[in-house]
């Protein structure tokens, strides 16, 4: 079978995904069992073909037991090697024509290789989570694996009931039968596949926020012995997801649940609806707070507006970066524009090869592209000044809601919010190498949109930059 790279495939990752169908929606069903890391599933994927017969496709898959696959409902031919597992139907779905493919498989899932280490399923001392970022969804579900094909799912886990499973969307039931209890998850919203979420362990489950005032849903779901260090240190969320509908414009789906694995995590992990930090970002002081803001700002920028290929990774990282300085500036520390002097200063001194709008696959997640992209929007914001400026991010996020984004598409959103022509600011800041000076401070913030009502606290968040290594979470 044919798996060389097409024309749409992503530049990065060329084996991941394939564009000559799209999924809209995924239904899984699995068994898993901590004490030997055993997974069995059955996938059920709607899709629709691209512009010509599906005589063979493929979907990403770890090395798994293969049961069965069906197209249709009917038996296919497969081949399951290298992390791909490539399909004939019995019969090729027609151009434009809707199919469905199932797959039964089974296992011990792990994390699948990358440049960054081992991502994707992570058993951990009790329990287990995964992170995914940028290509690690294979390593326990078949998917077509590409940030830009968002579909829907539905997640059904049976694991003992001593656990508590935690996935991204809406728990729909908890059934409990002998000593095994199923949990059925639904996110609606369209969701790429290294964003679905999943966590179990030993976890009690608490509400955020203060109940009967509406808003957004927040739970959180935290070991016994952290609950008391937790209740300080995510004390302020809600006041932050305020504050970002404020800027962002609503929150893009139907409910925000954080977990702190009962292990130390290098850095926090992303997911859709959901966001998943280790017991060392728990200190009772607060500690890690910006990162409590980065990962809610990725909900808006990174898993509502997707970027089509993983060129465009400073979209995420970038905006999220600027969402950290926005809470710190309207928290009472720190204004952006002394967060952009720090990281400014941190830039300069180091090498000036990294082009944003383009960093390559061994830089997506260099250390530089996180603060030269906050640097980037703080530019925008100094070009527009505030008024136009907090439109042009609001619009973005409402245009481009559960939509996918490019470079390009954010360049040309922001000329139309801009009085002169912004082709040299986003040249110097987006395709050349060289670091450009700091931009000039912004007028004064107007009065709207207001702060959320928080107490400041002097010094607050550090100031040493973004951790190091995105993606090797866990030492």
């Amino acid at each position: 079978m044919n798996g060389q790279k097409t024309a749409a495939s992503d530049p990065y990752f060329p084996a991941n995904g394939d564009p000559r169908y799209r999924v809209h929606r995924y239904e899984l069903a699995l068994e898993y069992r901590p004490g030997p890391n055993r997974l069995a599933g059955t996938a059920r994927l709607s899709a629709i073909a691209g512009r010509a017969p599906l005589a063979e496709f493929h979907l990403n898959l770890a090395e798994f037991k293969i049961g069965r696959v069906l197209v249709n409902g009917r038996v296919a031919h497969y081949a399951h090697r290298g992390g791909k597992l490539r399909i004939r139907p019995a019969k090729p779905p027609a151009a434009g024509a809707a199919f469905t493919v199932e797959v039964h498989w089974a296992g011990n899932p792990k994390p699948v290789r990358s440049p960054w280490g081992g991502i994707g399923w992570e058993e951990l001392t009790d329990g287990a989570l995964v992170a995914s970022q940028p290509v690690g969804a294979p390593s326990w579900y078949p998917c077509n694996d590409r940030p830009a094909d968002k579909a829907s799912y539905q997640i059904s886990i049976n694991t003992p009931s001593a656990y508590t499973v935690v996935a991204g969307g809406r728990l729909l039931t908890r059934t409990t039968r002998a000593s095994t209890t199923t949990w059925v998850y639904e996110q609606s919203a369209p969701t790429s596949s290294y964003l679905v979420g999943l966590s179990i362990g030993m976890y009690q489950t608490v509400l955020l926020g203060e109940p009967g005032l509406g808003g957004v849903p927040q739970s959180a779901h935290v070991p016994a012995h952290l609950l008391a260090r937790f209740s300080r240190d995510f004390a302020r969320q809600p006041a932050m997801m305020r504050l970002f509908e404020e800027l962002f414009g609503p929150y893009p789906f139907g409910e925000y649940a954080v977990v702190v694995a009962d292990e130390e995590l290098d850095v926090p992990v992303e997911a859709q609806g959901l966001s998943l930090f280790g017991a060392n970002h728990v200190d009772g002081v607060r500690g890690s707070e910006r990162l409590i803001a980065h990962e809610l700002a990725h909900q808006w920028f990174g898993n509502s507006v997707t970027i089509a290929d993983w060129r465009h990774i400073w979209l995420n990282e970038g905006l999220a970066k600027y969402a950290e300085w926005l809470w710190s500036e309207r928290s009472g520390s720190r204004t952006a524009h002394e967060r952009a002097g720090v990281a400014h200063r941190l830039l300069a001194l180091q090498p000036q090869d990294l082009t944003l709008a383009d960093p390559g696959r061994k830089l997506m997640f260099d250390d530089r592209l996180y603060q030269r992209g906050g640097l980037t929007v703080h530019a925008v914001r100094c070009a527009l000044g505030d008024a136009a400026f907090f439109r042009m991010l609001r619009d973005w996020a409402t245009v481009h809601r559960g939509g996918v984004v490019t470079t390009a598409a954010f360049t040309a959103h922001v000329a139309r919010y801009a009085a002169e022509p912004v082709d040299e600011l986003f040249s110097a800041w987006l395709y050349e190498p060289a670091l450009p000076p700091l931009p000039e401070p912004p007028p004064a913030a107007p009065a709207e949109p207001a702060a959320p009502s928080v107490p400041a606290r002097p010094g607050y968040p550090p100031t040493n930059g973004e951790p190091a290594g995105r993606r090797r979470w866990r030492g």
